[in-house]
Parts: structure tokens; C-alpha cells; sequence
């Protein structure tokens, strides 16, 4: 990908992003058995929505610290009832980042909103269950400089600002889930809804359709900002992560588990990368064979990833949720469904509360056809309401094949081997 081949947002569209907002609100919410919470709700977060909740070194939650960044004077957020909300998401489309006829276009995001309100998942529809964060942070530079080399990060002009938003939208999240998880033992589960996406960007420069590796600076602002120390980051997208593989190749704290389709884009991730140095045996590479599909990919989630989520023990689950496996999507050949999706989100949102106190943050990747990646995210909110799937509305077993199966469970296989699983 060439930077230069995407037009520089205008003035009015970053107004229209308000770049620096000052308050988080509510909209749209029509129950009137919530009316009178939801304007105690907005009072609160107009006054407390700049607070980074700083978790304890210990990184158990037990004890916290509010600092304010932007804002000196300290202030109390206790009457904010996140306990009530289920979803958090952030919508960051990047509408001036966009080049006619690209597969990752700004009509990407556009389509999973209007899915999501078609299907009643907004909070217009379920009240305080689902909650959109508007107007959210921009992240700074040294945020992104935690990951990417500097020179990168303040030589980029064009899609400069739209990126720093969607890499703000995560962070924001990942402030409100912590802060949640604090006090309820059910907190929201994020979703940034975001673009450009960013889990192929290296430390030196962009990649694939990617700017900044919108997850791993999430990981580590978890890791410096809130004491989260064991980050596990799961990546379900058909193309492998390099970029986030390669900025944690040799962490110990931070587990990379990566399922994409062999051979494809970029041509990394085979299943001997492993680490290296004191992060050996903490990146885990599950190359799939062309055509695998919801059996294969519950296989090794029971298999493979939820035995290697529960032997890390991790303070945080991030995920790099690409809806590019879907069987639909032009760019790869695995078949995933909606179905697929709903089991992978229900799934790991169990294995969050099982072992970090339900913190868990979603980051939108690829997906390209606009019908299968929207239908799949109205899928994963559902998953995440606990809601019953639409998989038999969405998906249509007649264009689905038979999966590879020795091929798959040759590869599942050798990884549990491997990884002494």
C-alpha cells in the first residue's frame, strides 16, 4: 500500500471527527424507563470521560488510580453505570481515507452501522445493553511511538488524523472496560468499529491496508497505562498479523495467536514461528488449509486456543476480529459463516470472564464483502447480548463445500505438539 495513493482528509471532515471532544454521550435511546438514568448517565461522562483509570501494578483490578491527563483536577466517575452496558463500540470510518474501487473503502464501516441498526443492536433499540463512546480521544503520538518507530509515526501526512482516531477509539475502549471491570463482574465487552485497520502495519512503516497496529498500541497502553501486564491478543482474520507478530516476537507478556489461511497474504505466520528469546512459546501460529470452515475452526479454538488462553492467564483479551474468512469475501479461500463468527465472539467473551475478569476489547480488521462482514458483526453483538444467532437468516449451507478435515487436523496437531498442549 501506498500512503500516497489516499487523498488527505479536508478541514470539515476532521471538524466533523471532532478531533478533541470533550465529553462521551449517549444517543438515540427511546425507552422511557430509561430516560431519567441515561441524562444522569451524560452528566457523568461530560465530567469524567478524560480520566484514565489506572489499574494497580498488581494488575488485579483490586485498587486504582485516577490520573487525569489532559486535565488536572481530579474527579469522581463512580455514578457511571457501566455495569449496565454489555457492548461498548466505537465508530471511527475514516470517511476521508479512501481510494475508488479499493476492497478496504470507506464504505466499510458505514454498512456494519446501518446492519446494526437494522437489526435493532444500537441503543436506540436496548438501551444502556449497548453503548456507543462518541466523540472518544484521540491517541498521541507516544502512544503510537510505543510500537512504531517515530520517524514513521510524525512523517505521515495524509490519513495522519483519521489514524490517530481509530487507534483512539481502541484506547478509549480499553480505559472504559478496565474502569468496568473494576467495579461490576460483568463488564461491557468494546468493539471498535474502526478503519484503517491496522494488524499489518510493522514498527517501521505501513503495510496491507494497514497505518498504525491499532491492537498493539492498544496492548501496550493496557500494558503502561493500566498495569495489565499479560496481554493476549487472539487474531481470527484469513491473512496473518505480521505486524502485530512482529512487535511482540520476543515479549513474554504478550501472547500472539494468530489462525489465518496458509499461503495466503503476507506469506508469514508459519506454524514453526514461535518467538524468540524470552518471548519464546509466546506466539502461536495456526496456518489453515484452503476452505476450512466452522469445523475446523471450532476444532482449534477447543483445541488450540482456549488451552493456550487458560495456561497464559491473561489481564486482558484483544482481538483482531477480520471478517475475511467468511466464504463471501473476495480476498481469501476459507468459508467461514456468521455462524463461525457467533461462536468465535460467544466463546471468547466466556474465556474473558473465566480468566481476566470479562476485560476483553474487539478490533475491527479486514472483511470485504459489505453483506457477509455487516451480517457478521450484527452476529458477534448478538454473541455478545447472548442473544440467539441469525446464522440460519444469513447463511446459505448451499455454496458451503466440504472442509479439509485431514488437512486441518494435521495442523492442529503439530501446533499442539509444539506448544506441548
Amino acid at each position: 500500500m501506498e500512503l500516497r495513493s489516499f487523498p488527505s482528509p479536508t478541514l470539515s471532515e476532521h471538524l466533523i471527527s471532532c478531533i478533541v471532544p470533550s465529553y462521551i454521550k449517549t444517543k438515540n435511546i427511546c425507552k422511557l424507563n430509561f430516560e431519567e438514568k441515561v441524562t444522569a448517565m451524560r452528566r457523568s461522562f461530560g465530567q469524567c470521560w478524560r480520566l484514565n483509570l489506572r489499574c494497580s501494578a498488581n494488575g488485579d483490578g483490586a485498587s486504582v488510580l485516577a490520573s487525569n491527563v489532559h486535565v488536572r483536577e481530579q474527579q469522581s466517575c463512580s455514578n457511571i453505570p457501566l455495569h449496565d452496558a454489555r457492548i461498548l463500540y466505537s465508530v471511527a470510518p475514516a470517511m476521508g481515507h479512501n481510494k475508488e474501487y479499493h476492497p478496504e473503502s470507506n464504505l466499510r464501516v458505514p454498512a456494519i452501522v446501518n446492519a446494526l441498526e437494522e437489526f435493532e443492536l444500537t441503543s436506540k433499540y436496548c438501551g444502556l445493553e449497548v453503548f456507543e463512546m462518541q466523540n472518544f480521544t484521540t491517541a498521541s503520538v507516544d502512544d503510537i511511538a510505543r510500537v512504531h518507530e517515530r520517524a514513521y509515526v510524525t512523517g505521515l501526512e495524509k490519513t495522519f488524523q483519521e489514524s490517530l482516531i481509530a487507534a483512539g477509539a481502541g484506547l478509549s475502549l480499553v480505559d472504559s472496560v478496565v474502569s468496568a471491570s473494576i467495579t461490576s463482574p460483568n463488564p461491557p465487552i468494546g468493539f471498535a468499529l474502526i478503519r484503517p485497520p491496522g494488524h499489518h502495519a510493522i514498527p517501521k512503516g505501513p503495510m496491507g491496508f494497514c497505518v498504525f497496529g491499532n491492537i498493539a498500541v492498544a496492548a501496550r497502553y493496557a500494558q503502561h497505562v493500566h498495569g495489565l501486564t499479560r496481554v493476549l491478543i487472539i487474531d481470527f482474520d484469513v491473512h496473518h498479523g505480521n505486524g502485530t507478530c512482529d512487535a511482540f516476537y520476543d515479549d513474554p507478556n504478550v501472547f500472539f495467536l494468530s489462525t489465518h489461511q496458509v499461503g495466503s497474504y503476507p506469506g508469514t505466520g508459519k506454524i514453526e514461528q514461535v518467538g524468540q528469546g524470552s518471548g519464546e512459546g509466546t506466539t502461536l501460529n495456526l496456518p489453515l488449509p484452503g476452505g476450512s470452515g466452522d469445523y475446523v475452526m471450532r476444532s482449534a479454538f477447543n483445541e488450540v486456543i482456549a488451552p493456550c488462553a487458560q495456561r497464559f492467564k491473561p489481564d486482558i483479551i484483544l482481538v483482531s476480529a477480520g471478517y475475511d474468512a467468511h466464504v463471501l469475501d473476495p480476498l481469501a479461500g476459507l468459508q467461514f459463516t456468521a455462524g463461525t463468527y457467533y461462536m468465535l465472539a460467544s466463546s471468547i467473551k466466556q474465556l474473558a470472564k473465566e480468566l481476566c475478569k470479562g476485560r476483553c476489547v474487539f478490533f475491527l480488521e479486514g472483511g470485504y464483502n459489505l453483506q457477509s462482514l455487516s451480517h457478521s458483526v450484527v452476529d458477534t453483538f448478538r454473541a455478545f447480548l447472548e442473544q440467539p444467532s441469525l446464522a440460519p437468516q444469513f447463511d446459505d449451507p448451499a455454496i458451503l463445500y466440504e472442509e479439509p478435515l485431514s488437512k486441518a487436523k494435521q495442523a492442529i496437531q503439530k501446533i499442539k505438539h509444539l506448544h506441548s498442549l
